[in-house]
């Protein structure tokens, strides 16, 4: 199915962009969040006078992604997690907690689905996380993940 973009999006394409995506993923996905819209010839039309506003929406989203990753970029936050004396964790440390922390300590609104764990963390130490902010700024941060007891 033929979709034209309305964002810039990692991985898929740019604004005004032709691509050819399953059907599945225009519908549910491109076209629900208003990522795309159908690629008939009026609206390829529509989108090639709207581009530069396009554009602008974009570059006002970039600003905004690149001055929350100045502010939480290479940042530690602590967790206390419990876990057993081999120093695993009783579950993991989920991206929607990962939200949560920053949301508390620099009142930052970051959705759980822009949060990418390098690795799974389930035991006690530091772990980077990538967040992806936009489609062209990312932030890395550390998370420590301590000890809040053991249990045996």
């Amino acid at each position: 199915m033929k979709v034209i973009l309305l964002e810039n999006l990692k991985k898929i394409g740019s604004i005004g962009e032709i691509i050819d995506v399953k059907r599945g993923f225009a519908r549910n996905y491109l076209i629900a969040n208003k990522k795309a819209m159908y690629a008939s010839k009026e609206n390829i039309s529509e989108v090639k006078k709207i581009k530069s506003d396009l554009d602008k929406i974009d570059n006002e989203k970039k600003q905004k992604a690149k001055e929350i990753s100045d502010q939480i970029n290479n940042k530690i936050y602590n967790i206390k997690k419990l876990n057993t004396e081999n120093n695993e964790l009783y579950g993991s440390v989920k991206p929607t907690e990962i939200s949560k922390l920053i949301q508390e300590n620099n009142k930052i609104d970051i959705k759980p689905s822009m949060i990418q764990p390098i690795t799974e963390i389930k035991s006690l130490g530091k772990f980077k996380v990538k967040i992806s902010l936009h489609s062209e700024v990312d932030a890395e941060v550390t998370i420590n993940v301590e000890s809040a007891e053991i249990i045996q």
